[in-house]
């Protein structure tokens, strides 16, 4: 439980610092022979600042249940 919640604290703080990722992406548009024609599209995926508050959130809950010890 601990290690979860760890875990969580980091994404959150991660999905707060960056708030988004990018990736690049090849297409082939045409193809004539040997001659290949493609090009490259970057996406951007926002990650909304809430998204990491949350994870911070569920992070910590999940220490302090991790800390307690059943009996």
């Amino acid at each position: 439980m601990k290690l979860a919640g760890i875990i969580l604290i980091i994404v959150g703080v991660l999905a707060l610092v960056y708030q988004g990722f990018s990736y690049t992406k090849t297409e082939k548009d045409a193809q004539l022979g040997p001659i290949e024609i493609q090009h490259q599209e970057t996406h951007d995926v926002p990650v909304p600042p809430i998204v990491g508050g949350v994870c911070i959130v569920g992070g910590v809950l999940a220490l302090a249940a991790g800390g307690r010890r059943a009996l």
